[in-house]
């Protein structure tokens, strides 16, 4: 740790010790020329009047005027020089230089500063030093053991460094980092990793700086020669390679992939790639960004030519054909009503994005959506195509949803107290092999919600709908309660409801404690719900989001009528450290309509069954949530799901479990499920962790017997260990898959990351 006043003194000006620039230039001998050895001339200098120093604090040139403060200002008359001694501050309006001892040579021009030297550019780099000559436009000129310490975080250590004539600073046995070079406790400490170079040169007026033979350093050994090496320093990307990443896998055997980053201009850049495999062909990957005056696009592609499945059937055949994915995506912004956002997801097959390991999605959706928004309406002009991924789905039965119009509409002035809002919807979905739907309906929502005298609080709900259907094919379509009525098909929706709470305040267990009763009546005539198709609301199932709904089915496709009352309770429970929530309810109907409901979901019977959930947060530290349906026959769990953790970012461990016991058999929405997932990190040391997670599913031949599971069937794992500090990190990852996806073969995956702060590694 510094040990003399003077290493101390310099540590507490924001500046580096002198221990601090050995550890960032790495020599064992380096040393700063102290105060007490420089040659003093203050004994012939004369003591200047107060108008004269005062008139001294000023130097003017022709380029620039220099404003300067100090504890002390002397003038020699024999060699016309101002001296300046104790605090000194230089400034104009490109830099700044703080020095205990400034001379200015008025015949020259030039300006020294010695002692504990820190002179800040106009882009806000700060240089170390302990001599440095300023010229008269107060650019800095030669140096001696410097530290350059970057805007952008990096810092520069340099034995000596001088300015050319077309201002570009050269700095000889040089090294750079982004890592700290002193500890918390402020005692000097080595970089993870720095560069050294033999000679760099820094250009300020493009902020760049250039390596010439540079060499990468980890924990103090050479590893890795970087030939044209290239930095900003004021943030910006700069043109170059990126480091390669390395992997094996079962299916592509060993990968090496490597990029380039090319910034076309200050808005725009291009990212060239490539992935070479043993045991299959080239990948080549391209990704370009534009940022324009009204918002922002990306366009990303990879392709290849491999190997796939072309028929998944009970004889399934291989083929080698070019093979990619395209992904874009954008939103602009005309106005501050005025928006248009898009996207493109596109795959040549089903099988390349899991092959290749860029996306496990098992369907990708294209949109494109125009929408005005102020205070009072929205209005969206929307469209979507979706490219199944499923082995088992048929292409020509996703539709394609063109246009999707939807306006509302609230007024400003209040209608009978309450707030009245309306609303207009169209959609056409349009499939290859499949039923057609065309829909249109309009519609008006009102709603007033007061507190009475009493501390309750009640919302009055009134809606009234008008829809029309026009639906073709509509035997094409398997499930029978889907299809609805060939041709055109009108229908009208009314609802009202009353909903009344009441919160309970009062102290509990050391903290503060709210119970809500909650009551509500909902009540709608007889709605024709099996005469239209079902696009939008199939996956139906009760649960605590919507037992309070209007319409406890997602979309605009099925409404629930009849008559019901619901009733629940919800408790909170606040006290330092700790939140707990929880409720629970259920829902009578009172009369018997149309059934819409599956056995199964909950809701087919009058007496639904009982939902809820329970939240638990202590700090930042745990979190559980659980969410479950009893029956309300047997208080059997229909539903089960769980989310835990516990934990901080460094060590945590997170849990999951999800079980759907509805024992639906005639709607191949809600199959049942059974599914457990789980993740942990422990930390060893101060850097070292080890990670892994998996998801398994436990799904048994009774739950699901069309795919036959046996109860416990491993999906994915995973398990890993790396090396964090504050400036770098690397890695290694072992995954498993489990089943195979056509070529996409399950098997043991190995992966090595690495990056480093600052220099394009991430």
């Amino acid at each position: 740790m510094p040990s003399t006043l003077a290493a101390q003194e310099r540590a507490t000006d924001n500046g580096p010790s002198q221990e601090q620039i050995d550890a960032q230039i790495g020599y064992e001998n380096a040393h700063l020329p102290s105060l007490a050895s420089q040659k003093s001339s203050r004994d012939i200098f004369e003591p200047i009047t107060l108008t004269e120093a005062r008139e001294a604090q000023t130097i003017t040139e022709p380029n620039s005027q220099i404003e300067f403060e100090a504890n002390e200002v002397a003038f020699d008359s024999e060699t016309n020089t101002v001296t300046a001694i104790g605090n000194v501050i230089l400034r104009n309006e490109q830099a700044s230089v703080r020095a205990d001892e400034v001379i200015w040579d008025r015949k020259s021009g030039i300006i020294t500063a010695t002692g504990a030297v820190r002179f800040v550019d106009k882009s806000g780099n700060q240089v170390f030093t302990e001599t440095v000559e300023l010229n008269d436009a107060f650019e800095a000129g030669a140096m001696d053991e410097l530290l350059l310490a970057l805007r952008t975080g990096g810092r520069l250590a340099a034995r000596s460094a001088e300015r050319g004539e077309d201002g570009i600073v050269t700095l000889n046995n040089a090294a750079y980092s982004a890592c700290p070079v002193t500890d918390e406790q402020g005692c000097a400490r080595d970089p993870s990793w720095r560069i050294t170079a033999e000679r760099v040169q820094f250009d300020p007026v493009e902020s760049r700086i250039r390596f010439d033979g540079a060499v990468l350093e980890i924990f103090g050994t050479r590893l890795l020669p970087l030939p044209g090496l290239a930095l900003r320093t004021d943030g910006r990307a700069e043109s170059g390679f990126l480091a390669p990443n390395f992997r094996i896998d079962q299916v592509n055997g060993l990968e090496l992939s490597g990029e380039y980053y090319a910034r076309i201009a200050d808005n725009k850049d291009l990212t060239l790639g490539g992935r070479v495999f043993t045991n299959a062909a080239p990948l080549v990957e391209a990704q370009f960004r534009h940022f324009t005056e009204k918002g922002a696009y990306q366009i990303t592609g990879y392709a290849t030519s491999s190997r796939r499945v072309a028929n998944f059937g009970v004889a399934p055949t291989t083929t080698n054909e070019p093979r990619g994915h395209l992904f874009a995506n954008g939103r602009f912004i005309f106005s501050p009503e005025w928006t248009l956002t898009g996207s493109v997801r596109v795959a040549s097959d089903r099988t390349f994005l899991r092959r290749y390991d860029i996306s496990r999605d098992d369907r990708l959706r294209s949109t494109i959506n125009l929408e005005r928004i102020d205070d009072n309406s929205y209005f969206s002009l929307a469209g979507w195509a979706t490219q199944t991924l499923r082995i088992a789905a048929d292409q020509g039965q996703v539709p394609l949803a063109l246009p999707a119009i939807d306006y509302r509409n609230i007024l400003k002035n209040e209608v009978l107290g309450g707030q009245l809002q309306f609303q207009a919807n169209s959609l056409a979905l349009i499939r290859d092999e499949g039923q057609d739907t065309q829909r249109a309906f309009a519609g008006a929502k009102w709603d007033l919600r007061t507190l009475t005298e009493f501390g309750q609080l009640v919302t009055l709900t009134g809606l009234v709908r008008g829809d029309v259907y026009n639906t073709n094919d509509t035997l094409s379509t398997l499930t029978a309660v889907y299809r609805g009525n060939e041709g055109w098909t009108a229908r009208g929706v009314a609802t009202a409801a009353v909903d009344i709470e009441w919160p309970l305040v009062g102290e509990a267990f050391g903290g503060t404690q709210v119970l809500t009763p909650r009551v509500q009546f909902v009540a709608s005539p007889p709605i024709r719900n099996l005469a239209v198709p079902n696009e939008d609301a199939r996956a139906i199932d009760l649960e605590d989001s919507n037992l309070f709904a209007l319409n406890r089915f997602s979309g605009y496709d099925r409404v629930e009528d009849g008559a019901r009352v619901t009733y629940g309770v919800d408790w909170e429970l606040n006290r330092p450290g700790w939140r707990i929530k929880s409720n629970i309810g259920q829902s009578y109907r009172l009369t018997n309509e149309e059934e819409i409901f599956p056995d199964g979901t909950g809701l087919s019977d009058k007496f639904s069954d009982f939902v809820g959930r329970t939240e638990v947060r202590f700090r930042n530290f745990v979190s559980f949530t659980h969410r479950f349906r009893l029956d309300k026959d047997n208080f059997a769990v229909r539903r089960n799901e769980i989310d835990a953790t516990v934990g901080s970012q460094r060590n945590y461990l997170e849990f999951g479990y999800l079980r759907l016991n509805r024992n639906i058999q005639t709607v191949e929405d809600l199959a049942d499920r059974e599914e457990l997932r789980a993740a942990a990190r422990f930390t060893i040391g101060r850097n070292w962790s080890v990670f892994g997670s998996g998801v398994f599913n436990l799904t048994n031949e009774d739950e699901d017997p069309v795919f036959t599971p046996d109860g416990f069937e491993p999906i994915r794992t995973r398990l890993g260990i790396a090396y964090r500090d504050d400036c770098i990190e690397f890695g290694a990852t072992w995954r498993r898959d489990f089943i195979s996806f056509g070529d996409a073969e399950e098997g043991n995956s190995f992966q090595v990351f690495f990056s480093l702060r600052n220099l394009g590694f991430r």
